[in-house]
């Protein structure tokens, strides 16, 4: 095993694990907008975006660029590499093409590196270790923002059987490099929280069993013990909002397996945060937290954690709604029940895979008092009614701009019928749905799987809401939604 001398770091990069040693990872917070990659701002980000930003690197003296494979449908895989220690570090993301938040980091990470500042630091830092991305694994499926690749496997479950050219060059590279660490870096659901609270788990950390048996071996403690670090430096940033992977033992995974091959093998799972919908803010926290890793595993800090510090962080959890809607009344053949509604905004994909619209669905209802939601409203004393058409057809789109839309929504209008509706766009930004001039004024009935667009009154009065899962307040006009449906 290679064996790693400890740096003495100043200034910025004190040890050991002290408020000093903590305080260089607000150097990183603080100072993560001068790094920040401006140019892939968003999540839906192709192949084609990061291309120029690797040939930009390959230009930087110290950085080195390779080939080291292609997609199915032969999109390079490029190896970005830098330092010349001897420990190697292996980072690795978006094998699930939907999962990109990483792969913005990791160009975030590879700016803070590129950048004059603290050279000094760096230059010990990379006297140390030599550091490896390799961003986008599966560039075809990012194309179209979908998990598995254009095999329709799932990369992370080849990793016996090797028939994906992306898992082979993963492999391949893995062993070329025999990395001491390796980071495997994912988006996990945004409806996962840290067991038994309301917060969701925005980053989610796992050493992955290398058998069914959950061993813990050198390599795998040494993974627990970087984890810990990392936990440590990102409670100071979103307290209470991370969470533990499952850790049972999948022999087809890559990170259980790359476990297996000798590699302190690191998942980095980046969950959901609220009113973060391009999930910025924990691309932001995946910069801090693995380039806080990476500083600890130069410096051995890491080994000062025990594995207590990682057995102590809470499970994953899945019970987060979008929405959650607390003891409603719903009036049911002459009887009134009370009930939670609980709504999940589902995404769905413009045709060019650049953008999306929201599909949104009641997920559950009844007691869901174990459950929580990034936006909870307590219905005491309100009733649920059905949403309303409102009484003329428009023309076409110019009349329905026109509408005073915060006016309808305290009517309890939630429908309005267009003759002129766009043929080929599902969704409006308007905060009502349009449907066609023959649209029928809704059941007074709502089900699990049921668009969730209704009105909450009491005594009568419209006091709340509730369009395509968006929750609207007309009397003070409070609320906003990035689209409600056009249904024909």
């Amino acid at each position: 095993m290679k064996r790693l001398i400890l740096i003495a770091l100043t200034g910025l990069f004190a040890i050991p694990l002290t408020a000093q040693t903590e305080s260089f990872t607000e150097r990183f917070y603080e100072s993560y907008e001068d790094y920040r990659e401006p140019s892939i701002a968003e999540r839906r980000i192709k192949h084609a975006d990061i291309q120029p930003l690797i040939d930009a690197l390959a230009d930087k003296p110290g950085i080195e660029v390779r080939r080291v494979g292609a997609s199915i449908e032969g999109r390079p895989l490029r190896l970005i590499s830098l330092g010349r220690g001897e420990t190697d570090v292996f980072l690795w993301s978006q094998m699930h093409g939907d999962e990109p938040t990483a792969t913005q980091a990791i160009f975030d990470i590879l700016n803070f590196f590129a950048a004059p500042e603290y050279a000094s630091e760096k230059t010990r830092l990379l006297d140390s270790l030599r550091l490896h991305f390799l961003p986008m694994l599966n560039p075809d499926g990012a194309e179209v923002f979908q998990r598995r690749n254009t095999l329709g496997i799932d990369i992370n479950r080849d990793a016996l059987r090797l028939q994906s050219p992306e898992g082979q060059a993963l492999k391949r590279v893995r062993d070329s490099l025999e990395a001491e660490f390796g980071f495997n870096l994912h988006d996990q659901s945004t409806y996962y929280n840290a067991e038994r609270t309301p917060k969701p788990a925005t980053i989610s950390y796992l050493a992955p069993a290398y058998n069914y048996e959950k061993d813990i071996n050198e390599v795998r403690s040494r993974a627990m013990q970087v984890i810990g670090y990392m936990n440590r430096i990102i409670q100071r940033y979103a307290p209470g909002q991370v969470g533990k992977y499952n850790d049972d033992f999948e022999p087809r995974a890559f990170g259980d397996n790359i476990q297996k091959w000798g590699t302190s093998a690191i998942l980095i799972e980046s969950g959901g945060y609220s009113n973060d919908p391009e999930k910025q803010e924990i691309r932001k926290l995946n910069y801090v937290s693995i380039l806080s890793a990476i500083y600890a595993i130069g410096s051995g800090s890491y080994r000062e954690m025990g594995l207590d510090t990682y057995e102590g962080i809470p499970e994953n959890d899945r019970k987060l709604f979008d929405l959650k809607l607390e003891r409603v009344t719903y009036p049911l053949l002459g009887e009134d029940y009370i009930i939670d509604l609980g709504i999940h905004r589902f995404e769905v994909d413009t045709p060019d895979h650049s953008d999306f619209w929201y599909s949104s669905r009641i997920a559950d209802q009844g007691d869901l008092s174990t459950f929580y939601g990034y936006e909870t409203l307590d219905g005491s004393g309100y009733r649920l009614q059905a949403g309303k058409v409102y009484d003329q057809v428009l023309p076409d789109m110019k009349a329905v701009a026109k509408l005073d839309f915060w006016s309808l929504l305290e009517k309890g209008i939630t429908y309005v019928r267009v003759t002129g509706l766009p043929q080929k766009t599902p969704s409006t930004p308007f905060p009502v749905h349009l449907v066609a001039p023959s649209f029928k004024a809704p059941e007074a009935r709502w089900e699990v799987g049921d668009n969730p667009t209704f009105a909450l009154t009491r005594e009568g009065a419209v006091k709340y809401v509730v369009v395509n899962g968006f929750l609207y307040k007309p009397g003070s006009r409070e609320g906003s939604g990035k689209n409600s449906m056009i249904l024909r």
